[in-house]
């Protein structure tokens, strides 16, 4: 588990975190990553995803989370091949 001294600084790490998959990350795998319960995840994730920092991606039953920027420029490169994101 990871210690986290204050609000700021979680939502900090789930960034970092997010930032070092691209490929995007469940709730779960946060979860797992982060040594925190899935619901603790949750509250962070729908904060930074209102604060316009994370981007959530449903694909069949799965939610992925990606941080903005970086599924923009998945989008954005999928365009240009005439692949959906």
């Amino acid at each position: 588990m990871i210690i986290i001294k204050s609000e700021k600084e979680f939502r900090d790490t789930i960034v970092s975190t997010i930032r070092s998959h691209p490929e995007g990350l469940t709730i779960q795998d946060l979860a797992n990553l982060l040594g925190h319960h899935r619901q603790t995840i949750s509250k962070y994730i729908s904060f930074l995803e209102g604060a316009g920092i994370i981007h959530r991606r449903r694909i069949g039953a799965v939610t992925l989370h990606y941080l903005r920027v970086q599924y923009e420029q998945f989008a954005a490169q999928g365009a240009k091949r005439g692949v959906r994101a």
